[in-house]
């Protein structure tokens, strides 16, 4: 196979268009390529509102021959990708099966491996399966009550099932994990088109059933899932660890765990807590804090693509930066195009919110988190749970404010101060009840007007960005985990046998790059010990 980049097209165009310009790029005729495989595929719209695809693409050649020349020049070039391997196993016999906490993209995609491998892992999840999950969620959304073992935070496929399912990662990959967690989901249900796009994404709503594939695949190799089963407890011995307390349908368990992979979410607090207790090494984190903001769909299809744009395009997505007077980074993250904001809360008493789309994008709205950056520096409290204590505090006083709702407010009112008496000329696309509050009684002050700098920035870069009617939705707090806990080149804890995992271990910041940690923890599981023994007595 030979790749080449930069062929470029107008943004409807037909297959053999296609064929037709791979073949000019070579100058050849379609007749002399035999096979055509899209590698990338992105968006060039800088020459609005001429609207370009580009693609880079791989080729098979009838005759390799009539373009050697070419190929001396470095303008085909020879490409052997190869698959993605696990490592052989190692020779360490297990005593008992591994045990994982957690069924977010990290826990799933170690226990994908593990399970293709002949590990038989055991995956324990604290939440539901996603279809009661789904349904749980949506009372709540309507008024219910929340339920804190079934929300947007826990359950099956992690607090990514109920966001945007995006999947693209800034995480250097040459081990081709990411080209095998895309590949994964492709098999698992989610569009093909993931594996070439450039910004890929699946959807909450298929996303769901995708999730289920998933674990319908671990099981068939003799893993197990066992739903609303929570890690309370661990018993450590001479340093190793030994065994796991389970609070189940059932009631309380203990399971033997010689190997256990902590890939539980940013949002476990309670289990952070416990291994507080335990011992086990932890430290606080950085991260960033905010809130939604949101636009009318068709205000960010104008910029992106310009007034007279000729062609039906998808829904358009936006990032943004921007570094205060003050010096904190202030950013958008987890951009929703044709979302909603949802109402993500996992605990009484306190609020938190996020963003959602499903597959088609195709709500009236834009929303993304405009966030800005804090550091251990800003937590009240010592210690490694700090920004725990420090994100609660925010999810108080949100969940006050709003009086148990999302509390919004326009963000010409925000600036003044003033609480807003109603949508100015679109109203917002949310997942949950919502009330209007004065958002300044958030955050501290130089938090609050970094994030008002930022957001009058991106009015420079997005023409109606800082509109006064923007709505904004308190209070974005998880957008990643305040905790790291510290493991070493081998992915364990200090406690042997102990790997922390993902996201919510300090390794991962959505999606992608935690299956691809998920990953990771599992080469190196199978790269020491031996596969479960059949043989054995289950547990």
């Amino acid at each position: 196979m030979f790749r080449i980049n930069q062929v470029k097209l107008p943004y409807e165009h037909t297959n053999d268009e296609l064929l037709l310009a791979a073949a000019r790029s070579i100058g050849g005729k379609p007749s002399d390529i035999t096979e055509l495989h899209i590698v990338r595929e992105s968006v060039d719209a800088r020459k609005k509102p001429q609207i370009m695809k580009v693609y880079t693409l791989d080729i098979a050649l009838k005759q390799e021959k009539t373009f050697a020349s070419m190929i001396r020049k470095g303008k085909l070039l020879r490409v052997k990708e190869d698959a993605y391997r696990l490592p052989k196993p190692g020779n360490t016999p297990l005593a008992s099966r591994p045990v994982i906490v957690g069924s977010g993209p990290a826990g799933l995609f170690c226990a994908l491996m593990l399970a293709r491998e002949g590990y038989c892992p055991i995956l324990l999840e604290r939440g539901e399966p996603a279809p009661e999950r789904q349904k749980k969620l949506n009372a709540f959304w309507n008024g219910g009550k929340l339920d804190p073992g079934g929300n947007a935070q826990f359950g099956e496929g992690g607090a990514g099932t109920f966001s945007d399912g995006k999947l693209n990662t800034l995480v250097k990959d040459p081990s081709g994990r990411n080209r095998e967690v895309l590949r994964i989901f492709a098999g698992a249900g989610a569009p093909e088109e993931i594996c070439y796009v450039n910004k890929p994404h699946i959807g909450t709503d298929i996303l769901i059933q995708v999730v289920q594939n998933i674990r319908k695949e671990i099981l068939s190799y003799g893993g197990e899932v066992h739903f609303c089963s929570q890690v309370t407890d661990l018993h450590i011995e001479n340093g190793k660890i030994r065994q796991v307390q389970v609070d189940g349908p059932d009631g309380r368990i203990v399971l033997p765990a010689e190997l256990l992979v902590l890939a539980i979410g940013h949002s476990a607090r309670d289990t952070f807590e416990m291994l507080e207790q335990k011992g086990i090494p932890m430290e606080p984190k950085a991260f960033a804090v905010g809130v939604r903001i949101e636009h009318p769909q068709e205000m960010i299809q104008k910029a992106q693509y310009g007034e007279d744009c000729p062609y039906t395009m998808p829904a358009a997505s936006y990032k943004l930066t921007h570094t205060a007077a003050c010096g904190r980074g202030v950013y958008s993250f987890c951009m929703c195009p044709g979302g909603y904001v949802v109402n993500a809360s996992s605990e009484e008493g306190r609020l938190a919110v996020n963003g959602m789309s499903y597959h088609a994008r195709d709500s009236h709205n834009a929303n993304s988190a405009m966030i800005v950056s804090v550091t251990p520096a800003d937590f009240p409290d010592p210690g490694p749970l700090g920004g725990i204590r420090f994100q609660r505090r925010l999810e108080e006083t949100a969940y006050a404010l709003g009086g148990g709702r999302i509390p919004q407010q326009l963000f010409e009112d925000f600036c003044s101060g003033t609480v807003s008496h109603g949508y100015g000329a679109f109203e917002s696309c949310v997942k949950g009840q919502a009330a209007f509050a004065d958002l300044n009684r958030l955050f501290p002050e130089e938090i609050l007007e970094a994030l008002k700098e930022g957001i009058h920035a991106g009015g420079k870069k997005i023409r109606g960005f800082d509109r006064p009617d923007a709505i904004l939705s308190g209070v974005e707090s998880r957008t990643s985990s305040p905790v790291r806990i510290v493991r070493d080149s081998s992915c364990q804890s200090s406690v042997e046998g102990i790997y922390p995992c993902g996201e919510g271990a300090g390794y991962a910041g959505g999606i992608t790059s935690a299956a691809m940690d998920g990953m990771r923890v599992a080469e190196q599981i199978i790269g020491r010990f031996r596969p479960w023994d059949q043989k054995l007595k289950k547990i």
